[in-house]
């Protein structure tokens, strides 16, 4: 174990006594490793880690009302809960469970270290602005596929809330209470456990069998999957596009956070074009073809472009109904 990994004690002390654990959550009596780290930028931790969540209710993330992020993810070396919090421009870290060694060694790439913006050139007013209000943006590289393509999938054509729900529904049926005194948190299941899932509890989630057999044939070849996170951006893209039904919507979205990919512009979104299109150029009715050739000066870091317009809140207003929900049982 690195020596810059140290036990902490379960109790620490502040001013007025003992430290708090969430309200409500039970105590853990193994303590956690620990690592501070000081990132030579600017580091907003909730913008540069909040891409990473599904949802109000993901059960993987939270944060806390004093800013701390949660993780919980099934690392290579297993089960781990991280615990990130900023402290006077320090990164103060805690990990619990068998990932925790992983989670530590890769704090740095997480939270961006692997990022250059430096590369960045704004070329348009509304990014500049939101680039200078915005100096800590990162993008995070979490070195995990899995957890990031299966929810990818299940979002596939159909509302963000349905997709939220389902991952809500079948981490917390299926996955693991997290390591730690985490705030209610699970892992996601392995790759056997997905693949067990029975054709109902697919069913109760909403999830029809055309994304359900996407996500069992990805299981299947997990550990292919995986390596895809130290390839290129679209190397690893072409990886994941070998599985039926992954598509270059799913890739991208998969590997803006697995591989931290800069110019993975997520292609075939139904909100994206039109977003990005009003913002550059008043065009509320942009396509893909318009948006790619809007984004052309930024080739090379076209998704931290549209991070960047999307954080700017420049959106159009809406005036067609949302996209309706889809009831599987007519499917």
């Amino acid at each position: 174990m690195s020596s810059r990994f140290a036990p902490r004690p379960t109790r620490t002390t502040v001013r007025g006594g003992e430290t708090a654990v969430p309200s409500g959550v039970p105590r853990q009596s193994a303590a956690p490793l620990t690592r501070s780290w000081k990132p030579p930028f600017p580091l907003d931790l909730g913008v540069t880690l909040g891409a990473l969540r599904r949802g109000p209710g993901d059960p993987t993330f939270h944060i806390t009302p004093d800013g701390s992020v949660w993780r919980a993810s099934r690392t290579p070396e297993g089960p781990g809960t991280l615990r990130v919090a900023l402290r006077a421009g320090t990164v103060e870290a805690e990990a619990w469970g068998p990932g925790a060694p992983w989670f530590l060694d890769r704090l740095p790439t997480l939270l961006g270290a692997s990022d250059d913006p430096s590369a960045f050139e704004p070329r348009h007013r509304l990014i500049a602005a939101t680039a200078r209000r915005r100096p800590g943006l990162r993008l995070a590289r979490t070195e995990l596929i899995l957890e990031s393509l299966i929810p990818s999938i299940l979002e596939q054509k159909i509302t963000a809330d349905e997709a939220y729900r389902a991952w809500r529904l079948l981490v917390r049926g299926h996955g693991e209470p997290a390591p730690g005194p985490t705030p209610r948190m699970y892992v996601m299941p392995d790759p056997r456990t997905w693949s067990l899932i029975p054709s109902w509890e697919w069913h109760k989630a909403g999830v029809d069998n055309k994304r359900a057999s996407t996500i069992l044939r990805a299981v299947k070849v997990a550990r292919r999957m995986e390596e895809a996170a130290t390839m290129e951006p679209l190397q690893a893209q072409a990886r994941l596009e070998l599985i039926p039904g992954i598509g270059p919507w799913t890739s991208a979205e998969t590997v803006q956070r697995s591989n931290g990919a800069p110019d993975a512009v997520t292609v075939g979104d139904l909100h994206l074009p039109g977003i990005v299109g009003h913002a550059l150029a008043d065009d509320r009715d942009a396509d893909d073809e318009t948006m790619l050739s809007l984004l052309t000066p930024y080739k090379g870091q076209r998704h931290r472009a549209t991070r960047l317009i999307l954080l700017s809140g420049h959106t159009p207003p809406r005036r067609a109904p949302r996209m309706r929900k889809t009831d599987i049982a007519l499917l």
